[in-house]
């Protein structure tokens, strides 16, 4: 006859903490200028913000307004600033932060403010039309067969494929807050894209359209795109290789 053992409950169970977090709120119905409001949420450290905001709306205040899709950096949908800085609320770790002192959550700066953390992206998006950032060819490849394009080729403008319109870089420029005609860097890395793509024959077009007062020529050079940017892109990189092609008059 065998006998049972009690199991001893693990005793380096995962801790749970309070973290208070300030939100930057707005009703167009009610206020008339943004007002700061705080939440205490029960967190762990591998909890994202986005989670936070999710336990808010859900067992808090249901009126918490956000945009957010995927919730794995690939849509864009929920950028936001997060203590000062532009980051995906998905992808910002509580673990990452310091957790001594609230929490900051705010909308993007540069676009009109629509309702708490949400704002109007289309002048975001109307940059990006304008630069034509599709494939346009003028002949078409051999029946059955595919536009080649050597790995060199690609190279030079793969790093602005990853771009996924979060506008994470263009609302952190400066000029872009100041400037409301700027392109933005979002837009002028979608032209990169395809001005370098081998494949491509509309590359002088664009040359043309950022060669413009509102064009490259707006950008200081600040870095703060670069940095702000969730997929690692050197944009600054991007405008300033765009800028010698306006110069040479040609990719």
């Amino acid at each position: 006859m065998s006998t049972a053992t009690l199991e001893t409950p693990p005793t380096d169970a995962i801790q749970s903490f309070t973290v208070t977090f300030l939100i930057r709120r707005f009703d167009p119905d009610v206020d008339t200028e943004p007002r700061w409001q705080d939440f205490d949420v029960e967190m762990y450290a591998t909890d994202r913000v986005l989670d936070a905001l999710h336990k808010i709306k859900w067992e808090q205040d249901g009126s918490l307004t956000f945009r957010r899709s995927c919730a794995h950096g690939i849509c864009g949908s929920d950028a936001m600033r997060i203590n000062g800085r532009n980051r995906l609320a998905c992808k910002t770790l509580i673990k990452d932060l310091d957790i001594s002192k609230p929490i900051y959550v705010e909308a993007i700066k540069g676009l009109p403010l629509e309702k708490d953390l949400i704002v109007d992206m289309e002048p975001f998006f109307a940059s990006f039309r304008d630069v034509q950032p599709f494939l346009v060819a003028n002949s078409k490849p051999e029946p059955g067969k595919e536009r080649v394009q050597s790995v060199a080729e690609r190279a030079i403008f793969d790093d602005t494929t990853k771009c996924i319109l979060c506008a994470a870089c263009t609302s952190s420029c400066p000029v872009f807050w100041t400037d409301g005609q700027y392109f933005g860097p979002a837009a002028i890395v979608n032209a990169h894209r395809f001005i370098f793509d081998s494949r491509d024959d509309n590359a002088q077009t664009r040359l043309d359209i950022l060669n413009d007062k509102e064009g490259v020529w707006r950008c200081r050079t600040t870095f703060n795109c670069t940095e702000a940017c969730p997929r690692g892109i050197e944009v600054t990189k991007a405008i300033a290789e765009v800028k010698q092609a306006v110069m040479r008059g040609k990719p």
